[in-house]
């Protein structure tokens, strides 16, 4: 059998490329490169580079061209970026051929450039051989991504959108070599061009190394030209990739001023032709072929995922803003509302989707604004869930699990190319979510060494390579919300945290807020979740017909490469827009809630647009904010100071300090707040008590305590006064400070111990009408001051060692105005006590 393939490679003139390729009986013979000349066809070529030459000359129209190419001699450039929407208004031919026909149009262009650039600076034209024409605008059909770049494009000229996943390094390109005999004393030059060359005879790369006499050549490299080269591969969006597939790349090729442009993890958009190559190996060919892309434009795309937001939208914003303290509580049900309960958890995630504000310092210091939060808990708490919401509405985010990725598979790796055998590099989950979130699943099930890869991505928000030779530094600015199980698989109540979590600090510190989620056995709790997934199983949508196929459709791009917003708007959507109802923004069918159809949730595509909206505030911090900061710091430095290692959660660093500052500003950008007020610190404060689970297991168990001792004192009151009982004797131990105590100081401290508890109670049931049995109480912001002027009474007396009553005159002479009631002291002295911070014997209190 034998059979003919003839490929057109482009253009010299007005000739055709032909290469012929003649397959006989398995055996390939290849021909040698023909020119075959057409006079019509060199006529219209000449025709459409004097079109373009007419196009690039508008000094006598709009002038924009001209100043651009002036521009490029004055920063001494060779590539002109020529938006091809001014060339469909005025050539409209030229650039319907241009997109079909890119192989014979963009020699003709380049010409034309270059006679352009020899008209106006003769002398800056014979500088550079070649100048290069870049494309930008709309492309219709021909905005691609790699999974829709197809066989029919292939000549085409397209617009390829996607993320840079590999790149290699750069090389030079040999373009023109030049030869000296000895013998002859004579100098030849070669030149070189590939099959990524337009206008040329892809050449035969043999380096000559003598002449026809076998004289023996001197290669002159000062006076040879080369090139740089670069190859990289894009691949498709993750967020845009269809869920169960594989993402697909495609390989690009940048020569000269468009190598280095960009780096993995990078969202670019890159025009070229769309060629294939001979996949010819050893003298034979297969009917399978190798396709790149022939860059000739590269745009960085914006790290921030922008979402058009219409003028009905801002009303619509503006309308939701009003609602003040109401629209909180609305958008923690609006996050993940198939999820019952978990508030506390969905306003951290919410905190992380606003994010904090990124401070980039004059000395290279970066303070991170990304929310990291960490979920452990029993199974079957929704934790993965949660999970999958963040990245539904995530604007950007990666997922992956703990056994399935490595610490290279989520910071970079180095790999070995398989066809040239050199090194690049290969970006991980981190770096190509840089500006989003990336959600770790089973995050206890990654090793030791993976996790401690991730440390500097979590704090620095770049990844350090320094391997096989290439040392290299990527962007992964992204937040961390990673789920993981106990370290038995169910939280152990008789372990301590530290031992059920199995973490170490330097893993736990660099998260801002650590959730510890227990399956707990409550039949009111349990009934209210069979209820809500119940009715979750049986809510079918209006108009769902049964047994309907889910459709999975992506949104559709821009064909084009300017950002364009598109406003589609009525006169009675925007009448319905302004409503105070605010309708349009909210569920219509809430019937599947367990509350019930009276509490609104929000769209999911206007959550969207609110949190992208949102986290454009930069909002600064007041000074009574700053203060209130610095207060709970210092008194989480001094709790932490108070427990052991064991009774510990998570390590109370100063990067808690900027957890805090973090989660006020996004509390403060939720509420879209130009400044940061206490209320936003406090709620912060509150958000990140709530994920201390020890702190709370103690405030549990002490109300336990303190209920249990008021049972016994309400006993005692009805009993005789000399009747001992087995509370009085804990307590007794508790304030017993000196062994060698006489016995009459011991019932003196125990006499004034009981009337303070009896003052407390009278107290309580004068003041709170609730419940008479209350023990006193004082609020934190109450007890962290008086624990200040506490200490400031004894550095004023310079002792240890102060009446009760002198120590209370100096502590409300420092309140001023806000002074303590007796209820306050008394709780305030009883908590010191109980922190054996304090001691109280016979009217004087002992500072510890």
């Amino acid at each position: 059998f034998t059979f003919t393939l003839t490929f057109h490679y482009g253009t010299v003139g007005g000739g055709k490329i032909v290469h012929e390729l003649i397959v006989c009986g398995g055996v390939s013979f290849c021909s040698e490169m023909e020119q075959v000349y057409d006079a019509d066809r060199e006529q219209e070529l000449a025709n459409a580079e004097r079109d373009y030459l007419v196009f690039l000359d508008d000094a006598s129209d709009s002038n924009i061209y001209t100043s651009r190419i002036q521009d490029m001699i004055q920063d001494a450039g060779c590539r002109l970026v020529v938006n091809i929407n001014d060339l469909r208004r005025k050539f409209p031919e030229r650039a319907k051929n241009l997109l079909s026909k890119a192989a014979e149009e963009i020699p003709c262009f380049e010409r034309a450039l270059r006679n352009m650039v020899y008209s106006l600076n003769p002398e800056y034209g014979k500088k550079y051989e070649n100048f290069y024409v870049g494309f930008e605008g709309s492309f219709g059909i021909g905005h691609v991504n790699p999974r829709s770049l197809k066989s029919h494009f292939l000549g085409n000229l397209v617009c390829c959108e996607g993320i840079v996943t590999k790149c290699s390094l750069i090389y030079p390109k040999i373009v023109r070599s030049v030869h000296y005999c000895p013998a002859t004393s004579k100098t030849v030059e070669k030149r070189y061009a590939d099959l990524t060359s337009f206008e040329t005879i892809p050449s035969n790369f043999v380096y000559p190394t003598e002449d026809e006499n076998k004289n023996p050549y001197e290669t002159e490299y000062g006076l040879s030209t080369y090139r740089d080269h670069q190859t990289f591969s894009v691949q498709e969006l993750p967020e845009s990739a269809p869920i169960g597939q594989l993402p697909r790349s495609v390989v690009i090729i940048a020569d000269g001023d468009l190598t280095d442009r960009c780096s993995p993890g990078d969202r670019v958009r890159v025009v070229g032709v769309y060629r294939c190559l001979p996949n010819k190996q050893g003298g034979f060919t297969s009917g399978l072929f190798r396709t790149v892309l022939i860059a000739n434009n590269i745009q960085l795309m914006s790290k921030e995922a922008e979402m058009t937001i219409t003028p009905r939208d801002m009303a619509d914003i503006r309308n939701f803003i009003r609602m003040k303290d109401k629209a909180l509580d609305i958008l923690v049900r609006s996050v993940a509302p198939s999820i019952h309960g978990h508030d506390e958890v969905k306003k951290a995630i919410l905190c992380l989707l606003m994010g904090g504000t990124e401070k980039n310092l004059s000395n290279g210091t970066r303070l991170r604004g990304d929310i990291n939060v960490l979920l452990i808990g029993d199974p079957s708490v929704a934790k993965s869930q949660i999970l999958r919401y963040v990245l539904n509405i995530a604007p950007r985010a990666v997922t992956t699990t703990g056994r399935g990725s490595s610490g290279v598979g989520l910071t970079a790796a180095v790999v070995s190319d398989a066809e040239s055998g050199e090194k690049r590099l290969e970006a991980g989950a981190m770096v190509l979510a840089d500006r989003g979130v990336v959600c770790i699943d089973e995050f206890d099930k990654m090793s030791d060494i993976d996790r401690t890869a991730i440390h500097e991505v979590m704090e620095q928000g770049k990844v350090t390579i320094a391997k096989a030779g290439i040392q290299a530094k990527l962007n992964a600015r992204c937040s961390v919300l990673a789920a993981a199980n106990p370290v038995f698989g169910k939280y152990d109540d008789s372990k301590t945290p530290m031992e059920n979590i199995s973490m170490q600090d330097s893993i736990l510190s660099r998260f801002d807020l650590l959730f510890v989620l227990l399956d707990e056995h409550n039949a009111e709790r349990d009934t209210l979740i069979a209820s809500h997934v119940v009715n979750l199983h049986c809510y079918r949508a209006p108009g769902e017909d049964p047994g309907a196929v889910f459709d999975d459709t992506t949104l559709l791009q821009g064909f084009t490469t300017e950002d364009i917003s598109k406003e589609n708007e009525e006169d009675d959507d925007m009448a319905d827009n302004t409503d105070a109802d605010g309708h349009d923004i909210f569920e219509k069918n809430t019937t599947w809630l367990t509350r019930g159809e009276n509490e609104h949730i929000l769209t999911l595509d206007f959550l969207r647009k609110y949190i992208q909206y949102a986290k454009k505030i930069n909002p600064v911090f007041t000074e009574n904010a700053c203060e209130y900061i610095s207060e709970k710091y210092a008194d989480l430095r001094a709790f932490d100071e108070k427990h052991s290692d064991k009774e510990k959660t998570m390590p109370v660093t100063a990067r808690m300090l900027e957890t805090m500052i973090r989660l006020s500003t996004a509390f403060a950008k939720i509420r879209f707040g130009k400044k940061i007020t206490t209320a936003d610190a406090e709620k912060a404060y509150s958000l990140l008590s709530y994920a201390k689970p020890q702190e709370r297991l103690d405030s549990n168990e002490s109300k336990k305590k303190k209920s249990k001792l008021n049972i016994d004192e309400d006993d005692d009151d009805e009993s005789t006064p000399k009747t001992k009982k087995k509370g009085d004797e804990t307590a007794e131990d508790v304030y017993e400070f000196d062994s060698e105590s006489s016995d009459a100081e011991e019932i003196s401290f125990q006499q004034s111990k009981q009337r303070l508890r009896q003052s407390t109670r009278q107290q309580s049931r004068e003041e709170d009408e609730e419940d008479t049995t209350q023990t006193p109480a004082i609020s934190v912001d109450r007890f962290s001051a008086f624990r200040r002027h506490l200490r400031q009474a004894f550095d004023n007396r310079r002792t240890e060692l102060m009446s009760k009553d002198e120590a209370i005159a100096s502590i409300q002479e420092q309140a001023g105005n806000n002074r303590y009631s007796n209820g306050e002291i008394i709780a305030a002295l009883e908590r010191l006590s109980d922190e054996n911070s304090i001691m109280i014997a016979d009217g004087n209190i002992f500072l510890i």
